[in-house]
This record gives C-alpha cells, structure tokens and sequence, in this order.
C-alpha cells in the first residue's frame, strides 16, 4: 500500500524564526514535541545526518538534513514501513512560513494493518499537536510583545 500522509501550518514568522524552533527537536530544550502528551522523541546523536532514535514504537535515522529547510528520516521500524517521513519549512512571504510534515512510503501487508488501525489516527493528533505548539509559542511571544498576560 502506498501512504502519503501530509500536515501543513502556515505560521506567521519568518522562516529562520520557525526553524529556531524546530532545530530543538529531540533535544532537552525541545519545543515542537509535544512531550506533554506524547512520548518524547529521542536522536542518539541529535539532528544531525546519521543519528537514529524515534519515539515510542516507531524508529528512523536522518537521511537529509539541511539547517532552516529539511529534516528527512527513513523508518527502520516497525516492520513493514518502507519509505521516510520529512519536516520541511517553505518562505511564502517574508514573514510567512509553512510548516510541513510528509510520510511517503510503502508498506507492506502487516504495515498496511499496522498504520491503518493503530498508527494513522494517532500520528494524526501527534502532528496536529505539534503544530499547535509552534503556532502557540509565537501566539505567547506576541501576547507579550503588546503587553497581554494570560
């Protein structure tokens, strides 16, 4: 079965202020996880190309990366998911960035079962989650730009 599973946010910022925060990815400061309510992501080595880690049953190495564009990891796990999962950030205006996250891969028959009835929905609310979190900390950020507390 082929999957291609697309999450787009517009954010009102510039580009390099989106990927300050999307570069905290996996790390202690992290802050587009949302460890909240999902379990952290974990790179052995961080972002960089080659390190491999993953969060809950899921597993993958960076195969691309590219500061303030692209993260690209391909799956090792589970069994089954063939292809790779990509977070890319694209300037529509100077200060307006899109927030992408893409899975394009192949599974196999046992995949196919895993990620329809286990892994779509709740990837689904993970991404969306995510996003949220980005777009509510510039939300914060503005808030006490004009003085409002809350």
């Amino acid at each position: 079965m082929q999957v291609l599973n697309i999450h787009k946010r517009v954010i009102n910022q510039p580009r390099g202020k989106v990927w300050d925060i999307v570069k905290t990815l996996s790390s202690k400061e992290d802050q587009i996880w949302p460890t909240e309510k999902w379990p952290r992501m974990r790179l052995n080595r961080g972002l960089e190309v080659g390190s491999s880690g993953g969060h809950g049953p899921i597993r993958y190495v960076i195969q691309e990366y590219l500061p303030g564009e692209l993260i690209q990891f391909k799956f090792l796990k589970p069994k089954g998911f063939i292809g790779k999962h990509t977070i890319e950030l694209t300037k529509i205006e100077e200060n307006i960035t899109e927030l992408k996250h893409t899975i394009h891969m192949k599974t196999s028959l046992s995949g196919m079962f895993i990620w329809s009835l286990a892994i779509r929905s709740l990837h689904d609310a993970l991404m969306e989650d995510a996003f949220d979190k980005v777009e509510n900390h510039f939300s914060k950020n503005t808030k006490k730009q004009n003085g409002i507390h809350g």
